[in-house]
Parts: C-alpha cells; structure tokens; sequence
C-alpha cells in the first residue's frame, strides 16, 4: 500500500469532517447514561468519556455521509456502536484482570469487577433498547449477529490463553469474531440505512472487517513497541493474559528451538517477569515486521473495497483511517 508517515495522517482533521454529528451522538450518549442508579451514571460516563478515539462511530458517520445525508437513526446506532464497545471493554478488563485503560484506571480496578460486568450488561441492554427506535429489522439483526460473534470470539480467546499450539488461523478467527465485527456493523449499518443496496452494503461490510482485523494486529505488535504512555495499558499485558497473539505465534514459529521455548513457557505461565526475554525473541525474528506487513495487506484491503463508492472527501477520510490504523503508535 502507499506509504505515508503517521504525522502526514491528521487524524483531527478526518475528525472535523463529522465534527458536528459526532457532538449529537455524544449528546446522545450522555442522555442515555441518565439513570437513577447512581452507579450506573458513575462508571458508564466515566468508561464513555475517558479519551477513547470514538472510531467506530466515526466510521458510520463517515461511510453515511459517503452515501449522503446523516439521519437521527445513523446517530442512533452511532451511540450504540460505541454503547457495544464500552460494553465489551468493561467485561474485558474484568475478564483479564486489567488495571489499565486508556491511561487511566480501569473501571473495575476503581469500582470491582461485580460492578464492571453489571453495568457492562446494563450498556449492553440500553443498546438494544436503542436500536429498537430504528424500527428497522435488518439493523436488529445484524447488531443482533454481531453481539453473538463478539461473544463468541471471547470465548475462543480465553480457550486459546495459555496455548502455545494456537494457529496463526485460529488467532485471526478470534480477532475477527472478537474485534473486527463491530467495525464491520458499524460501516455496513451505514448502507443499510441508506438503502445503498447489496453491492455497497457487502463492500463496506468487507472495509470494516479488513479495517478491525488490521488495528487489532497493530494493537498487538505495539505490545512490544509502544511505550506505556502511548499505549495507555501496561506493556506485556497479553503476555501475562498467556494470550498467544500474532508476534508470539511468528516467534515460536521462527525462532531457534531455545527461543522457541522462551515464549512457549512464557505463554504457558502467563509471565510478565519474562517480558525483556521474549521482547528479544520477538525482535529478532523479524515477528513485529511479519506482524505489521500483515497489518497492511488488511488495511490494503480495506481500501480496495471502497472503489465501488463515489469519490467524496468521506470515502478519502476512510481511505486515511485505513492508513491511519497501521501507522499509529497508540
């Protein structure tokens, strides 16, 4: 793919582009928030609020206004694709005992982990609940499917943590299912709304998968690249999970029968302690690279999916969101 350097990408400037939207759909949020359980209001705007790119909703904005006009509905499930998102980061901290998010303290780390999963449940219901306003059964269904996969590919995660024998195929299953999807949703409930039809649908189904698949192998490989500040968790986080994510499959793969063994009882064990010993193993068998390259044939597909839209300054910005995921350094 054309190469260009990260500071040439203005992420604020693709921002700009649906500045005005992206305020309805946070005013929309802080309304939904509002609930008499006061615990509720605390974690819910606290997760929502804490910084956060908003990328997935960006991503339907922009695909809609590609498309043409942005309706109350795309702001709609705008919200809740980003309810969906906070849903799963709540059960996901609790899940692997993060402490972490964004910076800043994760939310069970702050309020428990009995908290955390109920108020997740609670955004999880108040999305659906959103989504029912749409009065359109083909979002209910897809946001429906979507939900399931995300599910699915939670479990497959924790069934492959401490398994060094996860596949490179059986990594990206998790990925897509657990990542992935939800930024497939959000840009394919664009065409939906706008009644775009199943050509344009599909192919922004298929830029919003390729697209998840691409920031998630980026958010692995910066696990053993980015600093803590930029990443905004701890540094060997996955590690210490025994998640066997892309560079550790590609650094047993191709290390030396003692590298191999390094990251082997690394994953096993769940050991951050060993995190300097396997970082090198993983630089030097090129795993970051192979990692990244990966990373760009998705982003490289991503883009070639949007050929069948219009030329826009919308289809641009999702042009350069693309890029923007495999160039990041947080």
């Amino acid at each position: 793919m054309t190469t260009q350097s990260p500071a040439s990408i203005d992420f604020d400037a693709i921002k700009q582009l649906t500045l005005a939207e992206a305020k309805a759909v946070d005013q929309l949020i802080v309304s939904e928030l509002s609930s008499d359980v006061i615990l509720i209001n605390e974690i819910g705007r606290y997760i929502v609020t804490n910084g956060g790119k908003r990328l997935r909703p960006m991503l339907l904005l922009l695909a809609a206004k590609a498309l043409g006009d942005v309706s109350q509905n795309h702001l709609i499930l705008a919200a809740v694709i980003e309810f969906i998102h906070t849903a799963t980061l709540l059960h996901d901290d609790v899940v692997d005992e993060s402490d972490l998010r964004r910076g800043e303290a994760s939310a069970n780390a702050v309020w428990g982990n009995a908290a955390s999963v109920l108020v997740g449940d609670y955004l999880y219901s108040s999305a659906f609940e959103m989504m029912v306003r749409t009065d359109n059964m083909r979002v209910m269904e897809l946001l429906s499917k979507t939900t399931t996969a995300i599910a699915e590919g939670a479990v497959l995660q924790l069934l492959n943590c401490n398994n060094p024998d996860t596949t490179e195929a059986k990594y990206l299953e998790v990925i897509a299912r657990k990542t992935a999807i939800l930024f497939s949703a959000a840009t394919q409930l664009a065409g939906i709304l706008s009644n775009s039809g199943e050509k344009i649908e599909t192919a922004l189904a298929q830029y919003g998968q390729h697209l998840g698949i691409a920031f998630q192998l980026i958010d692995d490989a910066l696990d053993y690249k980015a600093t803590s500040e930029e990443l905004g968790k701890n540094l060997g986080d996955d590690l210490a999970e025994g998640k066997p994510t892309l560079p550790l499959i590609y650094a047993i793969q191709n290390g030396t029968p003692e590298e191999a063994a390094i990251v082997i009882a690394a994953i096993k064990n769940g050991n951050r302690e060993v995190f300097n010993d396997v970082y090198a193993v993983v630089q030097r068998t090129n795993a970051i690279t192979y990692t990244e390259e990966q990373a760009d044939l998705q982003a490289q597909k991503a883009i070639d999916s949007l050929a069948i839209l219009p030329e826009s300054d919308y289809k641009n910005a999702l042009i350069l969101l693309a890029k923007f995921a495999v160039q990041r350094s947080y």
